[in-house]
């Protein structure tokens, strides 16, 4: 029997079963999906480490999954092989065939519904299912020969949201209760864990996007067609990179007998999952990559994290965070919480048009300039005012003289 480990390394505090992908009995593959877990910041598949049976699991759904520990069992090829020919032999010497063992059935809680093989369900419909806790029989599939779809699931979960179960209110006002799910409760730890680790300060400037829209109306065809999608988070990288040459604590982690200042420059970029909750995935060593180098990379993290299928090395060691805010609409947010253990975090909000004043030929002049507001919040104890807005100044000179070519 071979046993199927949690990695040593994780990135997140704490890593939970999310869902099983094989049960009791079924073959598997060297390399194979077994089971995916779940931290607060990236959902992982642990693969079959051999060919053979899965014979036992002794972590089930929402069993925290600590480093090391075994998740499940699995009786190799060539053990499974032994065990099928010593039953098949016509005498033994104690004059009773052995049988092979029977496949235990799987305990997993919460699990049985959406491990019915003749629904034929794919991994991301499961993760659905046991998420929201759906019974999938009570689903209509709109697929080919009337599969149970994502979108079904989602058209479920709505329909639920949207006809919610009277439940009593200890202030007497109607009201209904959704329950959080696990990534949920990890942000709102994270989140009070950071406040209440370093004392926040913000500081805002404005930034003209006139330069850097010159320059991707002249690049971004050509770009795609090399398959590089330029957006606006590209220069926003590019130029935290070159900020950090002014004020290198802002890449940096507290530590209480010293301030480790990072020579790597790992951005991580939050990125919305809908109602799911956000995600941070890490460009890293950013400032050794082109702009275009950026721009691919950036493109393959988002799309992964889209997917769910960020691994949890595209998670970890970030040194600096950026929450661009404003492609959801919003101006201006203030304090961004830090993203912990790092020292700051920009934020970006909407991108729009506002009348400035420019001088020009000495004369003032009144113009419309597509602007956004560009926040800085930092740990106070690493660094004060002066470099916080000395990292703010080159970052939003980088972007407003961005050369055309």
């Amino acid at each position: 029997m071979i046993d199927v480990i949690v990695p040593l390394e994780q990135e997140g505090t704490q890593a939970v079963v999310r869902a099983w992908l094989k049960q009791v009995g079924d073959r598997v593959e060297v390399n194979d999906p077994l089971v995916e877990l779940e931290t607060d910041k990236v959902a992982v598949e642990v693969p079959a480490p051999v060919a053979g049976v899965l014979r036992e699991i002794l972590l089930h759904s929402d069993d925290e999954a600590k480093p090391g520990a075994v998740l499940a069992r699995i009786a190799a090829v060539a053990d499974v092989a032994e065990a099928v020919a010593e039953s098949a032999r016509p005498e033994r010497s104690r004059g009773a065939p052995a049988q092979p063992p029977e496949p235990r059935p799987s305990t997993s809680l919460g699990t049985s519904e959406v491990r019915n093989s003749e629904l034929r369900l794919s991994p991301a419909v499961k993760r659905a299912l046991l998420q929201h806790n759906l019974d999938p029989k009570q689903i209509e599939g709109t697929g080919r020969d009337g599969r149970i779809t994502r979108a079904d699931v989602d058209r479920a979960v709505e329909a639920g949201a949207k006809a919610p179960a009277p439940s009593p209110s200890d202030t007497g006002i109607a009201s209904h209760s959704i329950p959080h799910d696990r990534m949920r409760l990890k942000i709102a730890e994270n989140m009070l864990n950071s406040v209440t680790e370093a004392p926040h300060v913000t500081a805002m400037f404005e930034a003209d996007f006139s330069a850097i829209m010159r320059h991707r109306a002249a690049h971004k065809d050509k770009w795609a067609k090399q398959g590089v999608k330029l957006t606006y988070t590209a220069y926003i990288v590019a130029a935290c990179i070159e900020a950090m040459k002014v004020a290198p604590a802002i890449n940096s982690r507290w530590h209480e007998d010293r301030l480790e200042i990072f020579d790597d420059i790992n951005i991580g970029v939050g990125t919305a999952l809908g109602n799911k909750g956000l995600i941070v995935p890490v460009l890293h060593q950013a400032q050794r990559l082109s702009l275009q180098g950026v721009a691919a990379g950036l493109d393959e993290l988002v799309e992964r994290a889209r997917a769910e299928k960020l691994t949890a090395q595209d998670v970890k060691g970030g040194t600096f965070t950026i929450s661009n805010h404003g492609v959801s609409g919003s101006l201006f947010a203030s304090p961004i919480i830090i993203n912990q253990p790092q020292s700051a975090i920009l934020g970006v909000g909407k991108l729009e048009k506002r009348v400035v004043v420019r001088e020009v030929d000495g004369v003032d002049s009144i113009q419309i300039r597509p602007m956004a507001y560009v926040s800085l919040t930092i740990d106070h104890r690493v660094v004060d005012g002066h470099q916080t807005n000395g990292w703010l100044s080159r970052f939003v000179e980088v972007l407003e003289t961005w050369p055309e070519d």
